[in-house]
């Protein structure tokens, strides 16, 4: 909310996002409920122009340039050696925890996380369902298309259960500046209704 209301642009709101992240840090259960659950996040950052994906991890972070096709995020890192930004410290800090070598090439997603990147994109996940779904209809994607993926039970994307998504945005942002940007938010807490 910060990023869009300080920043008029995809990349500006990057900034303002990290340094706020690098300056205060990052925390606070996931959930209502008394269960303690946190976990790091992921941001789809766009603008007329251009699109970066952000993921964080505690004050540190990594930031992918979207260059074109289709790009989505889920519950777990999918930036891995693409990284066209990152805090300063990034590697040096995972460097001192053991968890890069500092020989072998970057990999932020597998470095921070328990994930096995190359199993991302093959997985049943949400994050591989909405990789098969969004690159189904590549080329042609609309923003019904984006609901009716949005609104999927079956790959898991709008979940139910212990854990339900809460919400949704389907967003369209024509480059040409004389058209207007449309958003469409849900209005109950399931998608699918």
């Amino acid at each position: 909310r910060l990023g869009l209301e300080r920043a008029d642009t995809a990349e500006k709101a990057l900034n303002v996002i990290v340094d706020l992240l690098e300056k205060y840090g990052q925390g606070g259960n996931c959930m209502e409920s008394n269960m303690a659950f946190t976990y790091h996040n992921s941001f789809l950052i766009a603008d007329r122009k251009e699109a970066w994906v952000l993921e964080t991890s505690g004050k540190y972070w990594a930031a992918e340039k979207v260059e074109g096709g289709v790009r989505n995020i889920s519950n777990q890192f999918s930036i891995t050696t693409k990284i066209d930004r990152g805090h300063p410290e990034l590697k040096e800090y995972a460097k001192s925890k053991g968890w890069w070598d500092g020989k072998k090439e970057f990999d932020f997603a597998a470095t921070y996380s328990y994930v096995n990147t190359a199993r991302m994109t093959t997985s049943g996940g949400r994050y591989c369902e909405g990789y098969k779904l969004l690159n189904k209809h590549k080329g042609s994607i609309t923003s019904e298309i984006m609901m009716e993926i949005l609104r999927d039970k079956e790959s898991g994307i709008n979940m139910e259960g212990g854990f339900m998504t809460t919400g949704s945005m389907v967003s369209v942002l024509p480059q040409q500046p004389n058209l207007p940007c449309i958003h469409f938010f849900t209005g109950t807490p399931d998608p699918a209704r």
